[in-house]
């Protein structure tokens, strides 16, 4: 269970939900934002309540690149001081960075924050051409492979996992690697990308807005139904929406004749954004060549 937002803190009522997910028995993490309200006293009393994770966005190496990005001066030091009190009281944490184009030379660098703050996970958000997001923030199909290689050589030495959102073809990445005897001493690698191996929009996953709403993901702007009035056990077991993406065979393109559609599937949300719509075209950002196009008359 992930409280995210948005800021969270923003929510009078958020600690009374942590404790009652937690009582629930779920891990229940927080997507904290680096506001004012995330003080040394919150974070004191996310620890003292039992919670597994707290998560919060670094999308830059520096001052300057990273409250560029986001917009509000002050950002990059909060997140650093909140990462920093966090280890300090063993309060587990999660450091994310949205990948697009500005940023990708800073990796290297955002890796070593990762060490020096002692995060447990450091997870990469793949930019979508949605919201504030620009289509020229977000990089090509052959670009994805070069971020995945520093990512998956970075995996090799680092204290921490590595993870991908809305890059389910990192798994692929992986696994050609392994299919071939190349990932020798990236047990971190596989072992994160085995344990979210098929994970994706409405599959292993579901997203509830803070109207209620019933999503897919985050990111994947159509909604099966609200908790107000309907089971959300219900709805993503058997709603047409989420079923489909359950169905490889409901692809198109490449990613419907995939041999990796068991691991990846391709980002249905990166489909709905780069066409009219169409959530179940094959993933515009991947440059893998399924043996069925290949094998397929011309």
């Amino acid at each position: 269970m992930v409280f995210t937002g948005g800021d969270p803190l923003k929510r009078p009522d958020l600690f009374q939900l942590i404790k009652y997910s937690i009582g629930l028995g779920l891990r229940t993490n927080v997507g904290a934002s680096a506001t004012p309200l995330l003080t040394t006293e919150a974070i004191d009393e996310f620890k003292h309540i039992g919670l597994a994770r707290m998560a919060i966005s670094l999308d830059g190496a520096a001052v300057q690149s990273h409250d560029e990005f986001r917009g509000i001066p002050g950002t990059f030091q909060r997140a650093i001081d909140a990462l920093k009190h966090a280890r300090k009281i063993g309060l587990e944490t999660q450091l994310q960075t949205t990948v697009n184009r500005r940023n990708v030379g800073e990796l290297g660098e955002i890796a070593r924050i990762c060490e020096d703050v002692g995060t447990k996970m450091w997870s990469l958000f793949f930019v979508l051409p949605m919201g504030r997001a620009e289509s020229k923030d977000d990089l090509s199909a052959e670009e994805y492979e070069q971020v995945f290689q520093t990512i998956y050589n970075i995996s090799k030495t680092s204290s921490f996992d590595v993870k991908t959102t809305e890059a389910m073809h990192y798994r692929r990445f992986i696994a050609q690697k392994q299919k071939h005897g190349l990932h020798a001493n990236s047990d971190g690698a596989r072992r994160v990308v085995f344990r979210t191996a098929g994970v994706s929009d409405g599959k292993g996953f579901v997203f509830v807005s803070h109207l209620g709403e019933i999503y897919p993901s985050g990111f994947l702007p159509l909604f099966a139904g609200n908790v107000r009035q309907d089971s959300l056990v219900d709805v993503y077991r058997n709603s047409s929406l989420f079923r489909i993406l359950r169905d490889p065979a409901s692809r198109e393109g490449k990613c419907g004749v995939c041999e990796y559609d068991k691991i990846c599937g391709g980002s249905r949300s990166r489909a709905y954004w780069t066409t009219a719509g169409d959530y179940l075209s094959e993933d515009p950002r991947c440059v893998f060549q399924p043996s069925g196009v290949l094998a397929a008359p011309r």
